[in-house]
């Protein structure tokens, strides 16, 4: 099998993994897709392979900061501390293994909760900082999301000029 062929497909598999990372946080994301795409262009070569690169760093750059940015922006403007958001983080990975499927959301909001909770000690303005977390996470993720999906695209655009122009 050709080395640009076997590559390309182990490449487009790192991608899936990255896109799924963004997900499902016990898997690698952005950063896996990002260093993918650099292999490739390292492996193809030649100008149109770095372009391609430049181009997917740029989505893949623009996903990380803009959901660390927005969602850190937002959590704390509501004077949420990163440790609720670490406690959400650890009995998710947590909920993953005891509840499959599902349980990585449903670990991560109940620990939210709970260290929320334990800070303001009164169950509905736990609920509500946490819900409020929980759709600046989301937001952060979606964008983090599509713009993993154009850095996919992208590389499949290279791929296509690669094999076919």
């Amino acid at each position: 099998m050709n080395t640009d062929i076997l590559t390309s497909v182990l490449v487009a598999a790192a991608i899936l993994v990255g896109c799924l990372g963004i997900i499902l946080p016990v898997l690698p994301g952005s950063i896996l897709i990002g260093i993918a795409v650099l292999v490739w262009a390292i492996v193809i070569g030649g100008p149109m392979a770095w372009i391609i690169f430049a181009i997917v760093t740029v989505f893949v750059a623009g996903g990380m900061s803009s959901s660390l940015v927005l969602t850190g922006r937002k959590l704390k403007t509501m004077e949420v501390p990163n440790t609720s958001v670490l406690l959400g983080g650890l009995l998710g990975i947590v909920g993953f293994f005891v509840i499959p499927v599902v349980g990585l959301p449903i670990g991560f909001v109940v620990g939210l909760f709970l260290a929320e909770y334990l800070r303001l000690h009164e169950a509905k303005l736990a609920w509500d900082s946490s819900w409020e977390s929980i759709k600046a996470i989301g937001l952060g993720t979606a964008i983090e999301f599509m713009l993993a999906l154009l850095a996919a695209i992208t590389f499949g655009i290279g791929v296509l000029i690669h094999f076919f122009a």
